[in-house]
């Protein structure tokens, strides 16, 4: 398992063919799409919209190489329309995902924010995951270490982390194992291949 996200060896689940780069790979792993009723192509990041699905890997490079070599049409086996920005509409859907995600485990008890409470939580072992804002200081990001076989999330934005806490901004957070936060995980490893900016890796592990 990388420090940047989920496990390589989950095997379980259908797998799916990615129209860009010819891989299969678990569904978890791509971005599924369908022909809207307007005929234009749809994310799906739900993976629960009716329709024909056309899989893309959760990567920026395939997403704009599927557009540019119009590949959606090829896999829809129809001709549709791509709305202009789809990417970064794709990145704005899944940002949107993990922060509901990381809400729905904050209210059930599994998620903290802020750097004491987080420090806690690794020095307990109670944190299976570790998540700081991208755009929070460096150095104080590098006194907390990822935990033991554990998984760190570091390109979410303050903002983006206060809104699944219901604060302005949020730089330090945690979960604890169970209940989504796999899906967690998973969700936030197809946002990071999605995401523009490259955002570093995070702090070694302590």
């Amino acid at each position: 398992m990388g420090r940047g996200g989920a496990s390589n060896d989950r095997s379980d689940g259908p797998e799916r063919k990615c129209i860009a780069t010819g891989d299969v790979q678990p569904k978890y792993g791509l971005v599924r799409f369908v022909a809207g009723p307007e005929g234009q192509v749809v994310p799906d990041i739900l993976g629960k919209l009716p329709g024909r699905g056309i899989y893309v890997a959760a990567d920026r490079g395939a997403l704009d190489l599927a557009v540019k070599k119009k590949l959606f049409s090829r896999g829809a086996k129809q001709p549709v329309g791509v709305p202009d920005g789809l990417a970064d509409e794709v990145e704005k859907q899944l940002s949107r995902r993990v922060v509901d995600l990381i809400s729905l485990q904050r209210k059930s008890g599994r998620a903290v924010a802020g750097y004491e409470k987080v420090k806690g939580w690794l020095q307990t072992e109670e944190a299976e995951v570790l998540i700081q804002a991208v755009d929070g200081s460096g150095r104080g990001k590098s006194k907390l270490s990822t935990p033991h076989y554990g998984h760190y999330i570091g390109w979410l934005t303050a903002d983006e982390l206060g809104l699944a806490f219901g604060r302005q901004t949020v730089i330090h957070a945690a979960l604890a194992s169970g209940g989504l936060t796999q899906r967690v995980v998973e969700e936030a490893q197809r946002l990071k291949g999605v995401r523009q900016k490259e955002t570093g890796k995070g702090p070694s592990k302590g």
